[in-house]
């Protein structure tokens, strides 16, 4: 691998020819992943691939003046310390606002790139180009504004983050929601049940630690086959598989740990069962802040129908296990 500073003026425009390339690549698969949902971002990448094109058109010419038609390969990987690109296959299913900040990345990392190559240049010609494309790369951000303003007007923008709004909430908030739901409400009745039947800590934990993967397990499956996302547009069904399974054995779990408290301790029981209602509380108090938040229902409705529900769950466990 080698260092940026040993490589020679072939090397530097031979690199910078191939980031060129690769970047341009870059932002037409993000071109095309954004098309179908946000079709004015899209255009604005195509735009921006048109320019690393051009730039890269410059490079060549000068290094076909500078040192023939043979092009080495030389790739970032090649460049020790050189920041690496995410492959392309890896920047699909990003949300809007992460494709913009990772193009504004890049154009960062380009023009730090052609600076640091403009001053190790000897070669007039070669130095004067590689600063006019840092310059460029500093440009790039008025070059995007100006674009933004003809491809991305304010109304345009707004729908375009309303939708990609949407999209955060079918694909992660609403899957979230709906296992931090089940984890903590549904496994209330047989954890606080095994708690005040046997009285012992140890087994209760069991008992949830069991219910709680055994939910999430459950609910994560349901939730990736019970939808490819392709016509209702919630996105990947791996995704939403995750996000449903994680939370809801998250939900599960919080009021399984204070369980691990030994029953041996004075009073163990009573102080594990207090701190699992305490967190059951926090639990059903959070739930109805995410439906206040994203799913647009009333706080006072969200949390008469959580907590009130959540309640009389807990309080059927604890019925049973007290028979």
């Amino acid at each position: 691998m080698l260092a940026f500073a040993d490589l020679s003026e072939q090397q530097i425009l031979a690199l910078a020819i191939t980031n060129e390339e690769e970047d341009g690549r870059i932002y037409q698969a993000f071109a095309r992943q954004l098309e179908p949902d946000y079709p004015a971002s899209a255009r604005l990448f195509v735009a921006m691939a048109e320019e690393e094109a051009g730039h890269r058109s410059r490079l060549y010419g000068l290094y076909r003046e500078k040192f023939g038609e043979f092009l080495p390969l030389i790739r970032r990987q090649d460049v020790r310390g050189f920041l690496k690109r995410k492959p392309v296959w890896l920047t699909t299913n990003l949300s809007l606002d992460t494709i913009r900040a990772e193009a504004e990345a890049m154009e960062a990392e380009a023009q730090t790139f052609y600076r640091r190559a403009a001053e190790g240049a000897r070669d007039v010609g070669v130095r004067q180009l590689l600063v006019e494309l840092a310059e460029a790369e500093g440009q790039h951000e008025s070059l995007a504004q100006r674009l933004g303003k003809e491809l991305l007007p304010e109304d345009v923008r707004s729908a375009e983050d309303a939708t990609a709004h949407q999209r955060f909430v079918l694909t992660y908030v609403q899957p979230g929601l709906a296992g931090l739901m089940d984890g903590s409400v549904s496994t209330l009745a047989p954890v606080f049940a095994a708690a005040f039947a046997t009285q012992d800590n140890w087994s209760t934990f069991l008992v949830a630690l069991a219910a709680a993967v055994g939910a999430g397990i459950s609910m994560g499956l349901t939730e990736a086959l019970s939808d490819d996302g392709k016509l209702s547009g919630r996105g990947s069904p791996v995704v939403r598989g995750w996000a449903c399974g994680l939370m809801t054995a998250i939900g599960g779990l919080g009021h399984a740990l204070p369980y691990l408290i030994p029953t041996t301790w004075p009073n163990g029981f009573w102080i594990a069962t207090g701190i699992a209602i305490a967190i059951v509380a926090v639990e059903l108090w959070a739930i109805a802040w995410i439906r206040w938040k994203y799913m647009d229902t009333p706080f006072l409705k969200a949390v008469f129908q959580i907590v009130v529900g959540g309640t009389l769950v807990l309080l059927t466990g604890i019925l049973f296990g007290s028979a």
